[in-house]
């Protein structure tokens, strides 16, 4: 697309719009239990997904914290697609241990895989982390007209998703959402 092209293509995308951020992480949950806050649970991906997303003019409507289980997971999905949020973003879970399910919990309730966001976040992420980029399972897709994201815990991968792939689409994934 020419830059002419993408300018109209998102037009009318520019928009304030609502988070819904949900953490998995059993050892925080261990420790801090149900927090609403990234602060509570002394959440550094957290805190920065909420810095990232105000930052650039939108609003967090709520902060979870669950563990690594499934049923979990899939009820702070369910609360989120309930809420005023429009766009939904879990961190962590998504690696290869038994104890990360994210990928297995949120993944299979989507009406839409948006394959290019894990493809993309891989590909930026190779500069950062190399080959180990094989390990990353990041994942997004539509459900009830809602976008959810399934990005790695890490801080960097956290700002790297939001900062160059998440945040610039924004609007624009919005207003395919509901389309």
């Amino acid at each position: 697309m020419s830059s002419q092209s993408t300018i109209e293509h998102k037009e009318g995308t520019e928009k304030v719009y609502s988070f819904y951020l949900i953490t998995i992480s059993s050892s925080r949950f261990e420790e801090f239990g149900a927090v609403s806050s990234p602060e509570e649970a002394s959440d550094g991906s957290g805190e920065l997904m909420g810095k990232l997303v105000t930052s650039s003019g939108h609003n967090v409507s709520k902060y979870e914290l669950v563990p690594d289980d499934s049923s979990l997971i899939k009820g702070a999905i369910h609360r989120a697609l309930e809420s005023d949020a429009d766009l939904i973003i879990t961190s962590g879970g998504t690696g290869l241990a038994s104890k990360d399910v994210t990928i297995e919990s949120v993944t299979p309730l989507f009406d839409k895989e948006i394959p290019g966001f894990g493809e993309l976040f891989r590909f930026k992420s190779i500069g950062q982390i190399g080959s180990s980029v094989i390990l990353s399972r990041a994942a997004a897709g539509l459900l009830k007209r809602k976008v959810i994201f399934c990005v790695p815990g890490s801080p960097n991968a956290v700002e790297l998703a939001l900062s160059e792939i998440i945040l610039p689409e924004t609007g624009h994934l919005v207003k395919h959402a509901r389309q």
